[in-house]
């Protein structure tokens, strides 16, 4: 299993990432990320890969890549498209230097997923997300 590494462009937070990808999805179904260039490992990234997206300088949330297929933007241009699970996965956030295009991510490099509904004892989850990001960006948590 492979996954993708990818920057989000234009969502500052994950909750402006989510509401964009519900307007797409619903106007333009199924979900999907338009890029210029092919994996060229795509059975490797099919077989379970995700598409983990940097947000605000951190990977911190991802989807399930479901197929990946050559498709035509508006102007005609050819892309591929990453076919991507509506299901925005909390994962442990790791910051990320910025970079242009999108990079394979190896399983066993990949940030853990934050279980849902699981207790958290030092009680990070509850500070307020512009806090808890610049105590990110100060590596203090």
């Amino acid at each position: 299993m492979l996954h993708i590494l990818k920057l989000c462009v234009g969502p500052r937070d994950v909750g402006t990432l989510r509401a964009s990808q519900s307007r797409r999805a619903m106007l333009d179904p199924p979900l999907r990320h338009l890029t210029r260039m092919a994996p060229k490992r795509a059975a490797e990234v099919l077989d379970g890969g995700s598409l983990y997206w940097v947000v605000a300088g951190y990977a911190c949330v991802r989807q399930r890549i479901l197929d990946i297929r050559a498709e035509a933007s508006a102007d005609g241009t050819p892309h591929t498209a990453l076919v991507l699970d509506p299901e925005l996965v909390a994962v442990a956030a790791r910051p990320v230097k910025a970079f242009q295009g999108w990079r394979y991510l190896e399983a066993e490099a990949a940030p853990a997923d934050l279980v849902a509904g699981a207790t958290d004892s030092s009680g990070i989850a509850a500070l307020p997300p512009a806090l808890r990001q610049e105590l990110q960006a100060l590596c203090l948590i």
